[in-house]
């Protein structure tokens, strides 16, 4: 049997818009958490999404059935199934031709916007090929490559986080494995580059393409902790990114929007950061719409690559769960633990007191904190890399007084929902498979990546001196 992304293409009547919308790690319960908070406190209210669903997608992999980021991008943007960790390429390591590549090809223009670094697994696959998700210093020189046909970068425009694998690793801020200053060589290539927000605010319809914009080191802040003044949310992102492809792509173009924080909370088990980034997203689905209401030649479609953390609502004995609890909530586990961090390394306060009068109070609405609670925090501290083992703690005190149950803090199999609005949704109906939708996206495009799947065949897809580590989607 041919791979799927061999298989004949149905035609489309003319060049049109796509954008893509990808809610990392975002469950249909995740979708029911953030409605009923909403509507607890903005009664009668209803998700954009909720009218935009159209059916479910089939989430696994070649190697499992609990997909990886890597592998349900690669599904979406080659149209075959691969390996959890493979980006762009299949399950031999072979690289496969992309819906970004096929529509560059074809002479599209082509964004990619994510709160994630540019280089993380799902905008990576869109656009680079490598054998393993973590060599992400050789996906931040692919990012940057040309199309053969075109002679024009792959991709136009990229905004996200990311910069430290743009930096050689003499810079301060790098986390290359290597001195090669890739961001020098995107500005050399003409790629205008910027990466404070105040460069980002002077963007405007007509700035020069192709453009890459990185706005923090790593992944961006958490929405719940974004210092509107340093970064620019998701939303503003992806309201420029229309700006300047809606006015500068006469044959129309392809754009992959990815929420990736709400994943990332998800693996935190962190309730209140999960959900102000699903209200983020939200956020930028309406101005998505919009776009689209007035460019009838647009499609918006939706989903998630897989659900994130196993969430519940409801936990024995009770039938119930308190979403009113989320709303005091002010910083995300992930900055309350850096800080209790930094607390405990410099033994310059008492940490105990610290979470006890300060962080549960008044960052985490608890005014009424146990013994037991604050001795639980403290107890994790020691030897936990990576603060994961506070993180997921400090997110269950809380989950725990709303009755919100995790089951695990990674990926599970279960479906995700498919939302769809615009010219041809109805294309996006039923329960398919992540490839299926893939294909799908293709077809809408009238685009066809074989040809592309042939020009890379001696591309390099194992990045130098690469040291494997196994692989965890939020760091």
């Amino acid at each position: 049997m041919k791979p799927l992304y061999l298989l004949p293409l149905a035609a489309a009547a003319a060049r049109q818009n796509l954008i893509f919308m990808i809610s990392d790690g975002f469950g249909l319960t995740s979708e029911t958490m953030a409605r009923a908070y909403m509507q607890a406190h903005n009664e009668p209210w209803s998700s954009l999404l909720d009218s935009m669903l159209t059916g479910t997608v089939r989430t696994q992999s070649a190697s499992s059935l609990v997909t990886d980021s890597a592998a349900g991008a690669t599904a979406f943007a080659c149209g075959i199934k691969s390996y959890n960790g493979a980006i762009a390429v299949d399950t031999q390591g072979a690289p496969c031709g992309t819906i970004v590549e096929a529509a560059k090809n074809r002479g599209y223009s082509t964004g990619l916007v994510t709160t994630a670094r540019i280089t993380h697994a799902t905008p990576a696959a869109f656009a680079a090929h490598v054998a393993d998700r973590e060599m992400e210093d050789l996906i931040a020189i692919q990012l940057l490559a040309q199309n053969a046909t075109t002679q024009t970068p792959t991709v136009d425009l990229m905004l996200g986080g990311g910069l430290c694998h743009f930096l050689p690793q003499s810079h301060a801020q790098s986390c290359r494995g290597d001195n090669t200053d890739v961001w020098l060589a995107a500005q050399r290539s003409g790629f205008a580059t910027l990466t404070s927000r105040r460069e980002f605010d002077a963007l405007s319809a007509s700035s020069r393409l192709p453009l890459v914009g990185l706005f923090a080191p790593s992944h961006m802040a958490y929405e719940i902790d974004r210092n509107p003044s340093d970064q620019p949310s998701l939303a503003e992102m992806t309201q420029r990114a229309l700006d300047i492809l809606g006015k500068q792509s006469p044959d129309g173009f392809f754009l992959m929007v990815e929420g990736a924080r709400i994943d990332m909370a998800g693996y935190d088990n962190d309730p209140a950061a999960h959900l102000r980034d699903i209200i983020e997203y939200w956020r930028t689905v309406n101005i998505v719409r919009q776009f689209v209401i007035t460019h009838p030649d647009t499609l918006v479609v939706s989903t998630s690559d897989h659900e994130t953390g196993g969430l519940t609502l409801g936990i024995d004995p009770e039938y119930l769960w308190r979403p009113e609890l989320l709303k005091p909530i002010t910083k995300s586990a992930e900055s309350l633990c850096a800080h209790l961090h930094k607390l405990r390394k410099s033994q310059s306060s008492d940490v105990s007191e610290f979470i006890f009068n300060t962080m549960l109070p008044e960052y985490l609405g608890i005014h009424n904190a146990t013994d037991n609670e604050v001795e639980e925090i403290v107890r994790v501290l020691d030897n936990d890399k990576g603060h994961k083992r506070c993180k997921r703690t400090v997110g269950n005190v809380v989950s725990r007084r709303a009755h919100i149950g995790w089951s695990t803090g990674g990926h599970t199999g279960t479906d995700v929902g498919l939302y769809a609005f615009g010219h041809r949704a109805d294309d996006f109906r039923g329960c398919m498979e992540n490839t299926q939708l893939g294909r799908r996206l293709m077809q809408y495009l009238d685009v066809n990546p074989n040809e592309i799947t042939k020009q890379l065949a001696d591309i390099p897809t194992k990045q130098h001196a690469f040291v494997y580590r196994p692989h965890h989607d939020h760091d």
